[in-house]
């Protein structure tokens, strides 16, 4: 099953995926007109029967190589950009959260089937 989400908060929209992270790519490091900076490039992969290679940048603090470490599930929140240059479209996929997602399951709610709380049968109820 694959888990990407996408969420309209307000006029903030943002996407969400769940995926098993399978290669880091070579760090990078500069230095801009904002002063140094570093990306990590990375690459998850989604469940499902057709699953998805996704490659995600995750920049400066939010480098945790305590997460960073292939064979970890990842719960990842990011934002998707794309801007045009001499004619052509470059997408960035950009992460501003990343979780363990066994860590990230155990804080959220509860899975569970809405059909479960409907009940045609009245005499369930306590009262």
């Amino acid at each position: 099953m694959q888990r990407v989400k996408a969420v309209l908060l307000s006029t903030k929209f943002y996407m969400q995926v769940s995926a098993k992270l399978i290669q880091l790519l070579p760090l990078q490091t500069g230095t801009g007109r904002n002063g140094q900076w570093k990306k990590q490039d990375i690459i998850v992969e989604t469940d499902g029967q057709y699953p998805k290679k996704i490659c995600i940048s995750v920049w400066g603090e939010k480098i945790n190589e305590s997460l960073l470490k292939p064979g970890n599930r990842l719960k990842i929140d990011f934002d998707v950009e794309s801007r045009e240059f001499n004619g052509r479209w470059y997408t960035d996929v950009k992460a501003w959260k990343l979780e363990l997602e066994s860590a990230s399951a155990e804080g959220g709610a509860p899975d569970f089937d809405p059909d479960e709380l409907q009940s045609s049968n009245e005499e369930d109820l306590p009262f």
